[in-house]
């Protein structure tokens, strides 16, 4: 009896330490970038409009097209987006094959400023089982295309799983 409270103990005690941080590890942080200050800095000097910030963020095999948020605002409060490309395709709507600068997914996490707006309506992405919102993209100008880590600095990038959330 003993034996087995002392092997309970030791299971919760493994399960309690291992949830220490909201955040997954996925490994070491891998995107570079500003330090956190300078970082909300940018954000807070932006030009404000009616647009939004998108970030390009590409993982195999999905068809979401990346993050937008508002100027101003943090990137915790960006959503993960569906374009509808019925006004106008995306940057990098191409064919999957081709030269590593112009096939599907080349711009991954650059930075844009998009104009359009959130139909209301939720697509569903059945390679990462999500429900999204569905954005209709009216334009876009790309502003750079190595912003470096977008929600964390500690952010790592894999390109077979979704590892960046707000």
């Amino acid at each position: 009896m003993r034996l087995c409270r002392l092997i309970a103990i030791i299971i919760v005690g493994l399960i309690l330490n291992s949830c220490g941080s909201l955040r997954p590890n996925y490994g070491p942080p891998n995107m570079g970038g500003p330090q956190p200050e300078e970082r909300k800095d940018s954000i807070r000097s932006e030009t404000t409009g009616d647009f939004f910030i998108g970030r390009r963020y590409h993982v195999n095999r999905t068809w979401w097209w990346g993050y937008l948020r508002k100027p101003g605002e943090s990137w915790s409060k960006a959503k993960l987006t569906v374009f509808n490309q019925s006004l106008m395709r995306a940057p990098d709507n191409l064919p999957q094959n081709g030269p590593s600068d112009a096939r599907y997914s080349y711009d991954h996490n650059y930075e844009y400023r998009v104009w359009g707006h959130y139909t209301g309506e939720t697509v569903y992405e059945p390679n990462s089982n999500q429900f999204l919102p569905e954005f209709r993209l009216k334009n876009y100008e790309l502003l750079e295309t190595k912003p470096g880590w977008l929600f964390n600095p500690k952010d790592h990038y894999d390109p077979d799983r979704l590892t960046l959330h707000p």
